[in-house]
């Protein structure tokens, strides 16, 4: 522990001798955002983005080495991509490094290993400043310095520098050896992909007060962690599961910390993109860096709703003997609404939508939260808020008998159930059975008819009085 307070001690106190602060090499052309004049951002579901950087770049005749700063620290340097669009004939690249080993204190130390820095204290009462050479021989756990007369460690001072090796850059660039055919003003593009770049859909929703209508507002929110901002951008979203060749291993990216924004409410126009959809927005908008923003997606008014309460078995009941079931058994709600009409009807992409609903106040108060997957137009969305507080169910298996079978592939059983529902709302409620039948099922008997979902499932919509209760019995034969 102390010896990392003394490297940090003498981290902290790191100098720069003058005039010797970060600077190209000479043979160097340097392109910074001054020289941007348009970037277009399309952001994947699945933290990737294409980045297309357009710059104006002043360049020589036949041999140029470019350094193309401000570029993302997560870029994946095999998809960049160079293009010269004013004059393409005979441009062509050589060679390309992209320099991501930044300019820290820590990395400005381990590139002097093996070299001489100036060691400068300040005298505590005169405040006089003394310099001594030492040879840095060591950064692991603490600095190792040799004098000429003694090594020490943990010097307190600070470290002066002769220059910044070249390798070390303040900024992620991309230095690219090219050949290029015209002296002067060049349109160069940059395209490639990164990591960093994130967006997810979110909805909120509000129902009103007899659950058959909901307003509902889509939001995109952008993350860029990308360790570079994005001025005055042109954005798309693509949503879609692409598939992706995965690394083996990927290197851990460090976390960044995310100052949020809310943008100004703008819809966005979709548009199909191979088997995916492509949402555009409809103005420029700056992705700062370390920055998670809001633009608007979608509205809708009045979007008609279908509340369900849903109460489901499971398949073992059928295959023995086993009393009891549950008591008190929660009872699940779910809405859903058809992904059509007036502000709807396009395609959605993948979320987490938020419901809430004012009280008798007016104050409106949150009653669930469910994931939706990629819905195209014309689909249902279901969505499932969490369980009733006033129905719950009583479940228990009323006879069992095994009619045939001596192999695990002939047997026949026949079993009965009752299940009670009990309504503690002062109004009534229907309540759906959905209970999963395995094999090959025939009903014998039920104090209710009831409906073939699908071939393994039988349904019935049962009516519970308010606050009072209804019983469904029935018997089934099982063949397996």
């Amino acid at each position: 522990m102390m010896k990392k307070k003394l490297l940090n001690t003498m981290i902290a106190g790191l100098v720069v001798a003058a005039h010797a602060s970060w600077a190209a090499p000479r043979d160097e052309t340097v392109s910074t955002a001054s020289d941007q004049h348009s970037v277009a951002v399309t952001i994947y579901n699945d933290n990737l983005a294409l980045v297309k950087d357009a710059r104006r770049v002043r360049l020589a005749r036949d041999i140029n080495q470019l350094a193309w700063r401000e570029v993302s620290a997560q870029m994946r340097p095999e998809t960049a991509q160079l293009r010269n669009v004013s004059n393409p004939a005979g441009f062509r690249l050589q060679e390309q490094n992209f320099d991501f080993d930044l300019l820290t204190p820590e990395k400005l130390l381990e590139k002097y290993v093996g070299r001489e820095v100036s060691v400068i204290r300040t005298h505590p009462t005169t405040g006089a400043e003394t310099r001594e050479t030492a040879t840095v021989l060591a950064t692991s756990g603490g600095i190792v310095l040799k004098f000429v007369d003694r090594i020490e460690t943990g010097v307190p001072g600070r470290l002066a520098f002769a220059g910044v090796p070249d390798t070390l850059r303040d900024k992620p660039t991309l230095v690219i050896s090219l050949i290029n055919p015209t002296a002067g003003l060049q349109n160069l593009e940059l395209s490639y992909l990164t990591g960093g770049l994130s967006w997810r859909a979110d909805y909120v929703a509000e129902l009103n007060a007899n659950d058959d209508h909901l307003d509902i507002n889509g939001w995109v929110t952008l993350t860029n962690q990308s360790g570079a901002a994005y001025p005055n951008a042109k954005l798309q979203l693509v949503a879609g599961d692409l598939n992706r060749v995965r690394d083996a291993q990927p290197l851990p990216r460090a976390t960044m910390a995310m100052a949020a924004k809310v943008a100004d409410a703008a819809e966005m126009q979709q548009e199909s993109l191979f088997e995916y959809h492509l949402y555009t927005l409809q103005r420029p908008t700056t992705l700062a860096e370390n920055q998670t923003k809001q633009v608007a997606l979608m509205s809708a008014t009045r979007v008609p709703v279908r509340k369900e309460f849903l109460l489901e078995g499971a398949n073992y009941y059928y295959s023995g003997q086993h009393g009891e079931l549950g008591q008190k058994i929660k009872v699940g709600v779910f809405v859903e609404f058809d992904n059509k009409g007036d502000g709807l009807g396009i395609p959605l992409p993948r979320g987490v939508i938020r419901l809430y609903k004012k009280d008798s106040q007016g104050n409106a108060q949150f009653v669930g939260e469910d994931r939706m997957d990629h819905t195209p137009k014309n689909e249902t969305v279901r969505l499932k808020l969490g369980d009733a507080f006033d129905l719950t169910a009583d479940r228990k298996q009323t006879a069992f008998q095994k009619l045939a079978g001596t192999s695990r592939y002939n047997y026949v059983f026949e079993s009965a159930y009752e299940i009670v529902l009990k309504n503690a709302k002062p109004e009534a409620a229907t309540v759906t059975v959905r209970e999963p039948m395995p094999g090959d099922w025939t009903m014998v008997s039920e104090s209710q008819p009831h409906t073939k979902a699908a071939s393994g499932t039988a349904e019935w919509k049962v009516s519970v009085p308010a606050e009072g209760k209804a019983t469904l019995s029935y018997r089934v034969r099982v063949r397996y």
